[in-house]
């Protein structure tokens, strides 16, 4: 009677093909089982008054517009607040430059809550524009 030195591996090989299987028919059947509600795109959403829209453009070099004035970050949030109390159902439309940073984007986002404007957007341009 002989000692046995080595380890038969094929059953730990089929026992590792045959779990790979499970796991491979398992897997995309587990993407599928979360429990988030997506909001439906059937409902209007509230309209929105043309007029009390404000346009805050950011631009490539930094500089904010306010519809048609040019206005530094830090007086945005007075000058929102201003308006804000004029017509209660302002709405913000913010007009970033594609190339300017996502950082220069949310300060102004930031103004913007800071005023307590409830009805902020983002404008984009057309693809191939």
């Amino acid at each position: 009677m002989h000692t046995l030195n080595e380890l038969n591996v094929t059953p730990l090989l089929d026992l590792a093909f045959v779990l790979l299987l499970i796991f491979m028919i398992t897997t995309p059947l587990m993407e599928n089982s979360t429990d988030l509600v997506l909001p439906s795109g059937k409902q209007e959403g509230s309209q929105v008054d043309p007029n009390a829209v404000v346009n805050v453009s950011l631009f490539k070099d930094d500089r904010l517009m306010l519809n048609t004035e040019v206005v530094p970050l830090s007086q945005l949030t007075e000058r929102l607040v201003t308006l804000k109390a004029a017509k209660p159902e302002l709405a913000v439309l913010i007009r970033p430059h594609k190339e300017q940073s996502v950082q220069k984007l949310m300060e102004v986002m930031d103004v913007v809550k800071a005023a307590k404007i409830t009805k902020v957007g983002l404008a984009k341009s057309p693809e191939g524009q």
